[in-house]
């Protein structure tokens, strides 16, 4: 078989909940579900089937949230607005460009700067 790709990126969009009043918050209550379904219509809307857009279970960034990461780049953002989603489809998924204002710091992420 060959070595076929199914999706040219993989967004995964943190919808954890946990319990009410943890310290860390999550990203359920900051509006992660509403959110990632936006962005999966958003990007349908624009055609962009080999961009798939997933559920995530929890990605442990819950006090950075709502939080998504891109691959194959690996790339971490913090969304909070359909804007944001819009500017991250347009900018990083469609254009190829980082969207500096919303990605998390390197040191929540592990990402080597």
């Amino acid at each position: 078989m060959a070595d076929e790709q199914f999706y040219r990126s993989h967004v995964f969009v943190c919808t954890n909940r946990r319990r009410s009043g943890d310290p860390r918050g999550c990203c359920w209550e900051k509006g992660s579900v509403r959110l990632r379904n936006y962005m999966k219509a958003q990007a349908k809307r624009l055609g962009l089937v080999d961009v798939r857009v997933n559920v995530a279970g929890c990605l442990d960034r819950c006090e950075r949230g709502p939080s998504m990461v891109i691959y194959p780049e690996g790339v971490w953002y913090t969304v909070t607005s359909e804007a944001d989603v819009d500017e991250v489809l347009k900018r990083h998924v469609i254009a190829g460009e980082s969207v500096d204002r919303l990605r998390m710091p390197a040191e929540a992420t592990g990402e080597q700067e």
